[in-house]
């Protein structure tokens, strides 16, 4: 196949360009940055997106699912496809570099074949994720869903903060969730995803790359507890008081999280008290539990051992308890031979052996992995901070993973 050629410099324009897609009219917030799916940031950002893949050699469309795609051709017109992405959307409040630096990098990475008008055995794909954060609409990853051709079961009657329902964002910019089974990417020979690591793992080894070796799968649980709302003068032994069992329910969700194996993780990020006061023993409390491992099975025994404490605790206290799974997301392990393909790259560009880690988050490359052999890359963050306008990477690492990304799909063809 090709010869490698001196890679010049692209992951500072790589970092630049999410730089300026952090401000208006790329954010829906004045004073950060805020991109929600199908909002006029989303719209904006989607078109300063299709001029660079133009410019990158790119051919370029937007699927039924909002998904944005520029495609490479490859040596052959039936050529597979090498599929490289991430989200374009974020939190409220959120980083630059979350989920769109995998996108800038993926543009980076055609633009260097494209300029030295190189074809590989296989068509390269950048996609854009439309929807993975969940930010708007109570919904998460409809579009790498819709990319893998999973099947989804979607309340297109539901509203954001403003009563905008999601049909009608959907109908705004001509789409329908009975049109996204058409959004399938076809023919993908694998899918790769760079992505600020969210830990500070890489930091703290002061290393600028790392590997991924599988992605934690989640659930996600909203508990009411009901007890008896009254008086603060009521006798000790004679209450029935909800947030006080919540509190040790909590406390014991934390236990269950800390012990091993290393990979689990349990978090209570949601607590609400009904009609609370000073003078109040309150009566009901709801509260979220979110369960995240990587080895099969952590999970599922943890949710057990959650479960059991929990229908304990309500007959001790003589509360009510309704427990409802809201969330079940499968997570993935990384293809082995794509992994190490990776690491070699990493190996060729920095003579160094990246390290291996677990993601706790989510990525898109979890439901990706449905359609198709994937892998990551994951670039240092400082301090881990994620979500937050906080994040920040540095030019020098962002170029480590450009010239990784590069040799990877090099290295790639040669094999084929």
């Amino acid at each position: 196949m090709t010869q490698m050629m001196d890679i010049q410099a692209g992951g500072a324009r790589a970092r630049g360009r999410c730089d300026e897609l952090g401000v208006a009219p790329y954010s829906d917030q004045s004073d950060g940055l805020f991109r929600p799916y199908l909002g006029p940031a989303h719209r904006a950002t989607l078109g300063r997106l299709a001029q660079w893949m133009d410019e990158a050699g790119m051919s370029v469309e937007t699927d039924a699912a909002g998904n944005i795609i520029g495609h490479y051709a490859g040596a052959h017109p039936d050529a597979p496809v090498l599929l490289i992405g991430s989200h374009v959307d974020s939190v409220r409040d959120g980083g630059r570099y979350d989920g769109m630096l995998g996108v800038t990098l993926g543009i980076e990475t055609v633009a260097y074949f494209h300029s030295r008008g190189l074809r590989l055995p296989f068509a390269l794909e950048i996609i854009g994720f439309g929807d993975e954060e969940g930010s708007r609409f109570p919904t998460y990853m409809m579009g790498s869903r819709s990319a893998a051709g999973l099947a989804q079961s979607i309340d297109d009657s539901v509203v954001d903060r403003d009563g905008t329902t999601l049909r009608a964002a959907l109908s705004d910019w001509g789409l329908a969730t009975s049109r996204f089974g058409t959004a399938k990417r076809n023919n993908v020979l694998a899918y790769l995803e760079a992505h600020i690591e969210q830990a500070p793992h890489l930091e703290r080894a002061d290393l600028p790359l790392g590997l991924v070796r599988g992605i934690a799968s989640q659930y996600r649980y909203r508990v009411t507890l009901t007890g008896q709302a009254d008086h603060a003068g009521t006798a000790m032994h004679e209450r029935r008081d909800a947030l006080a069992a919540a509190a040790e329910a909590i406390a014991a969700i934390e236990a269950i999280g800390q012990r091993d194996p290393v990979d689990l993780v349990t978090t209570v990020g949601w607590l609400s008290v009904e009609n609370g006061a000073p003078n109040i023993v309150p009566g009901s409390v709801g509260f979220t539990i979110d369960i995240r491992a990587v080895t099969p099975g952590v999970r599922e025994n943890a949710a057990q051992q959650i479960s059991d404490m929990l229908q304990a605790l309500s007959v001790r206290r003589q509360v009510r308890l309704d427990i409802e799974r809201i969330q079940d997301l499968t997570g993935a392990l990384c293809d082995e031979r794509l992994t190490g393909l990776l690491c070699k790259a990493v190996e060729e560009r920095l003579g160094v052996t990246p390290p291996m880690l677990l993601s706790q988050a989510g990525h898109d490359a979890m439901i990706m992995a449905h359609l198709a052999p994937m892998t990551m890359l994951f670039i240092r963050c400082k301090g881990g901070i994620s979500h937050n306008p906080a994040e920040s990477v540095e030019n020098d690492d962002v170029e480590a993973a450009f010239q990784t990304m590069v040799t990877f799909v090099t290295r790639l063809g040669d094999t084929m």
